[in-house]
């Protein structure tokens, strides 16, 4: 399905070291012609690490999108009756966020958004950077695999010498990934080998 004209909420959650890779695939929609509506959980606005600056985060997003960030819980409950979205995606997905989502929390306004999205029975879209994948997180990201309406950008191991639980997914498969989730379908495969990535 083409992704031209379609309305994607997209949220970002708190793997700072990952937003790089995350920049120029909003880009690539907005080019495309999709509607992109921001969102951005409570830690990417107001944490500021050697990846940068919360507040710069936050405009950066919003010049991309032409769009004003969504944060707060309040600000995404609307999201469930008014069914803006074609499509869902939270990238980069932590495994805070995964953890939180596959036992029905509800404390931030990315998980708000997210799960006000599911209520619609529309595609919601996970891509995975979190360190303890293979270990801890690793039933939570089961749970959504087996979720109704849930699919994954494909992931694997990022750096398995260094880092051998962690799971990450290839951020430059969104698109294709988004493509087939609106037509209920996951892409294939799930689990891939990716490229080494040095440890930041």
């Amino acid at each position: 399905m083409q992704l031209q004209g379609k309305r994607v909420g997209f949220a970002l959650t708190g793997s700072h070291c990952t937003y790089e890779e995350i920049w120029p695939q909003i880009q690539k929609l907005v080019e495309l012609g999709v509607e992109v509506y921001p969102i951005a959980s409570y830690t990417v606005a107001n944490t500021d690490t050697r990846f940068g600056y919360g507040g710069d985060i936050v405009a950066k997003f919003q010049k991309l999108t032409g769009k004003q960030v969504i944060i707060d819980i309040v600000d995404a409950e609307p999201i469930g009756p008014k069914k803006p979205f074609d499509v869902m995606i939270i990238a980069p997905c932590t495994g805070n966020t995964v953890a939180k989502l596959a036992n029905a929390l509800t404390d931030t306004g990315v998980l708000m958004a997210a799960k006000a999205h599911l209520r619609n029975l529309k595609p919601l879209v996970l891509a995975i950077s979190t360190n303890d994948g293979l270990s801890m997180n690793g039933k939570n990201i089961g749970v959504l695999m087996n979720t109704r309406n849930v699919y994954f950008v494909p992931l694997g191991q990022d750096n398995p010498v260094q880092k051998p639980n962690s799971l990450v997914a290839d951020m430059s498969l969104i698109v294709p990934t988004l493509e087939l989730a609106l037509d209920n379908k996951q892409i294939q495969p799930v689990m891939i080998e990716r490229t080494m990535r040095a440890v930041k």
